[in-house]
C-alpha cells in the first residue's frame, strides 16, 4: 500500500505492471479529495517519455525496483487518452475505472471528488525530500485552497519549491528510403576509321631496247593477243566482344549535419507580497 509518506519514492521511480514487465516512468501522483490517499500515478511511456497515461496506484506496491501496479502493460497501452495538464474529471476517472475494471472504488469509499468544490481530485508531485508532496497542476485550486505547487500544509513544510521546464532533445534513427543497383542495356552508334587498301590498273610502257628486242620479236609479226591481271581490295570486317570494364558497389555513409529544435518551456516564478523581505 502507497501512502503520502511514500510519494517522494513513487514520483521518478520506474513503474512495472503486475508480470514485471517495465512500463515507464513515474511522473505525478493524483490524491482523493476526501480520504488524501494516493487513487492514480500517471507514466511517461514512448521513446523519450512524451505519452503520459494514468494508472491505478491504489493497490499498487513499492519495491526496491521501483513500483508494481495491479495492471497489464497492454492495458495501460489501450488505457482512455485523457489530458494530464490540468484536473481530472469525474467523468474521467469513471472511465478509468471501467478500462481498468476496478468499479469506483473499494468499501465504503466514494469517487474521491469533493462536490462542494470544484469537483476535481488533486495531482502531487514529490520536492525530493520525504513528506513535502505537490497538491495540484500548474494551474487551479488545490485542496487547501490555494493556487500554485508546494504550499504549506498537512503533507509539506513551510518552503515552496519553484520549478522550471527543460528540453531533453535526443535523435531517433528512422527509414528514409531505399538505395539499389539497376543494369540495363542501351545501345549507341560508334563510328572509327580504318585504312584500307585497294588494286587499280596501271599501264606502263617502254621502248625497245636492246635489252627487251627478243622478248619483243618472239611470236609472229602480226597478231591478236590478251593479257590479264587480278585485282585486290581491303574492306572492313567488324568484330564486337563484351569485355569487363569496371565493378559497382553500393556503400553508406554517414554525414553529420545541425537541426535547430524550437519548443516553449514553462517556468514558475515566485513573488513576495508584503513585509520587507530579505532574500
Amino acid at each position: 500500500m502507497i501512502g503520502t509518506d511514500t510519494l517522494d519514492r513513487v514520483i521518478g521511480a520506474d513503474v512495472f505492471d503486475a508480470d514485471g514487465d517495465k512500463i515507464g516512468t513515474a511522473s505525478e501522483v493524483f490524491l482523493d479529495d476526501q480520504s488524501g490517499n494516493p487513487e492514480w500515478v500517471t507514466v511517461k511511456t514512448g521513446m523519450f517519455g512524451t505519452k503520459e497515461t494514468f494508472v491505478p496506484i491504489r493497490d499498487a506496491d513499492l519495491t526496491s525496483d521501483g513500483v508494481r501496479v495491479p495492471v497489464s502493460k497492454s492495458a495501460v497501452k489501450d488505457a482512455p487518452k485523457i489530458d494530464t495538464e490540468g484536473h481530472l474529471s469525474p467523468e474521467e476517472e469513471q472511465e478509468l475505472y471501467r478500462h481498468y475494471g476496478m468499479g469506483t472504488g473499494t468499501a465504503g469509499m466514494d469517487t474521491g471528488r469533493d462536490t462542494t468544490t470544484a469537483g476535481y481530485a488533486d495531482t502531487t508531485t514529490t520536492t525530493g525530500t520525504a513528506g513535502m508532496v505537490d497538491t495540484d497542476t500548474d494551474t487551479g485550486t488545490n485542496r487547501h485552497g490555494t493556487v500554485g505547487r508546494d504550499t504549506s500544509g498537512p503533507t509539506t513544510d513551510d518552503a515552496m519549491t519553484r520549478s522550471e521546464e527543460r528540453l531533453n532533445v535526443g535523435t531517433a534513427t528512422e527509414e528514409l528510403g531505399k538505395a539499389r543497383l539497376r543494369k540495363y542495356v542501351v545501345s549507341e552508334n560508334v563510328t572509327q576509321t580504318v585504312p584500307v587498301t585497294r588494286e587499280e590498273v596501271r599501264v606502263e610502257r617502254e621502248p625497245i631496247t636492246d635489252g627487251n628486242v627478243g622478248n619483243a620479236m618472239d611470236g609472229p609479226a602480226i597478231s591478236e593477243e590478251e593479257h590479264e591481271v587480278t585485282l585486290h581490295a581491303e574492306r572492313p570486317v567488324v568484330e564486337k566482344e563484351a569485355v569487363p570494364v569496371e565493378r559497382v558497389r553500393l556503400d553508406k555513409e554517414t554525414v553529420t549535419e545541425q537541426e535547430t529544435v524550437t519548443d516553449t518551456v514553462r517556468k514558475e516564478q515566485i513573488d513576495t507580497d508584503g513585509g520587507d523581505v530579505r532574500r
